[in-house]
C-alpha cells in the first residue's frame, strides 16, 4: 500500500510539473524575464514557507538550530539546480512543451541516478550507492543499461526535432511553437538536463532538516517541505538575478507596469504558473515519503512528467503536419525515454 500511495503522490507531483508551463502561454504583452520571475517568486519565495507553515509548524525553529554547513550546502545545490530551473523554461520555449521536456528531463533523470553514486565513490557513506556497486553488481547494471537507454533515447527525441525543423516551413513551426529554434533549444536542454539534477542532491544535503521535523513530531509525509524553503533560495537567487540582467539588457522593466498589457491577469496565471510549479515537489516529498529518495523516487517522478508533458505537446499541436515518420520517431523516442525509467527502477528494486 505505501508503495501504490507514492506511486499516486508521484503522478500527482508529475502532473503539476509536466503542466505548470501551460498557464504562462495565457500572459499576454510581456517578455519571457518577465513573467518568469514573478511566477519564481510565487515557486521560490512565497508559496514554499506557506507550505512549511501548514504541515511542518515551527519550521523556521528547525532552520535555525541546523547547523550552517548544511545550510551551506543545501543552499549551494539549490544555486545550481537554479541554472537547470533558468534553463529549463529557455528549453521549452525554443523547443515546446513535448521535445523540450523529453530531452531536459531524460538527462535530469540520467544525471540524478548517475552523479550521486560517482560522488559516494570518492566520499563513501553508510547506505549510498557508489558508482562500485554500480559497476560490480547485477542491479548496478541494469541502473546503468537503463542510463544510457535514456541517452539513446535523448538522441532519438533530438533527431525528430531535426526532422521537424527540416519539414516544416517557418511559419507552421511558429504556430505551435512561437520561438522554435532547435540548436538553441537543445543546447540549453541538455545543459538544464544536468544541472537540474542537483536538487536531488539538494534534498539530500538537507536530510537533517527533514529528519529533525520527524524527531519533533511532525508528519513524515511533509518532512521535506522544510528543506525546500531552504534549497528553493538558491535557486531563487540565481533565477532572479539572471532576470534581472535580462531587465536591464532589453530594458524591459516597464513590463510589470505597463498599463497597455492586461497586468491583473499577467500576474495572476504567472502566479499560477508559480504555485502549480511547486505543486510538483511539494507531492514529490510525499512520494519519496513512501518510496525512499533514491533514484526510483527521482526516476519515476521523471517518467510523469515526461508522459503528461508529452500529451500537453500533442493537445497543443506541436507535431501538427509532420510527417509519419517523424511523428513515429517522437513516439519511439519518448518510448525509449520510459523504458530506461523502467530498467533504472527495477535495478534499484533489486538492490539488496
Amino acid at each position: 500500500m505505501q508503495v501504490i500511495l507514492g506511486i499516486i503522490f508521484h503522478f500527482i507531483g508529475g502532473f503539476a510539473s509536466g503542466s505548470f508551463y501551460m498557464p504562462y502561454k495565457k500572459v499576454k504583452g510581456w517578455h519571457w524575464e518577465n513573467y518568469w520571475i514573478v511566477g519564481g517568486v510565487f515557486s521560490w519565495l512565497i508559496v514554499p514557507p506557506l507550505a512549511a507553515w501548514l504541515t511542518v509548524p515551527g519550521f523556521s525553529e528547525i532552520i535555525k538550530a541546523t547547523p550552517a554547513h548544511t545550510i551551506q550546502y543545501t543552499i549551494l545545490f539549490g544555486v545550481l539546480w537554479g541554472f537547470g530551473g533558468l534553463t529549463y523554461g529557455l528549453g521549452v520555449r525554443y523547443l515546446g512543451m513535448s521535445l523540450g521536456n523529453s530531452v531536459v528531463l531524460g538527462f535530469c533523470s540520467a544525471f540524478g541516478a548517475l552523479v550521486p553514486s560517482v560522488y559516494y565513490n570518492f566520499f563513501p557513506a553508510a547506505g549510498k550507492t557508489t558508482l562500485h556497486d554500480l559497476l560490480h553488481t547485477n542491479w548496478g547494471i541494469i541502473v546503468l543499461l537503463g542510463v544510457i537507454v535514456c541517452l539513446v533515447g535523448i538522441y532519438i527525441c533530438g533527431r525528430a526535432g531535426m526532422l521537424k525543423e527540416k519539414e516544416l516551413p517557418d511559419a507552421e513551426k511558429k504556430k505551435s511553437v512561437a520561438e522554435f529554434n532547435l540548436t538553441k533549444g537543445l543546447v540549453v536542454a541538455i545543459f538544464s538536463g544536468i544541472m537540474s539534477a542537483c536538487f536531488n542532491f539538494g534534498i539530500e544535503a538537507g536530510k537533517p532538516m527533514a529528519e529533525a521535523a520527524v524527531k519533533a513530531g511532525m508528519n513524515p509525509l511533509y518532512q521535506n517541505n522544510v528543506t525546500y524553503v531552504v534549497l528553493l533560495w538558491g535557486g531563487l537567487a540565481t533565477n532572479f538575478i539572471w532576470c534581472m540582467i535580462l531587465n536591464v539588457r532589453n530594458k524591459t522593466f516597464g513590463d510589470y507596469t505597463d498599463s497597455k498589457a492586461p497586468l491583473s491577469k499577467n500576474y495572476f496565471f504567472a502566479a499560477l504558473a508559480g504555485t502549480t510549479w511547486f505543486l510538483q515537489f511539494f507531492f514529490y516529498g510525499m512520494g519519496e515519503s513512501k518510496l525512499g529518495n533514491g533514484a526510483s523516487s527521482w526516476i519515476l517522478h521523471m517518467a510523469f512528467i515526461i508522459l503528461v508533458a508529452n500529451a500537453w505537446g500533442i493537445a497543443l499541436k506541436e507535431w501538427k503536419g509532420v510527417s509519419s515518420k517523424t511523428r513515429t520517431t517522437i513516439t519511439l523516442g519518448i518510448l525509449t525515454i520510459l523504458l530506461s525509467v523502467l530498467l533504472v527502477g527495477i535495478g534499484n528494486s533489486l538492490k539488496p
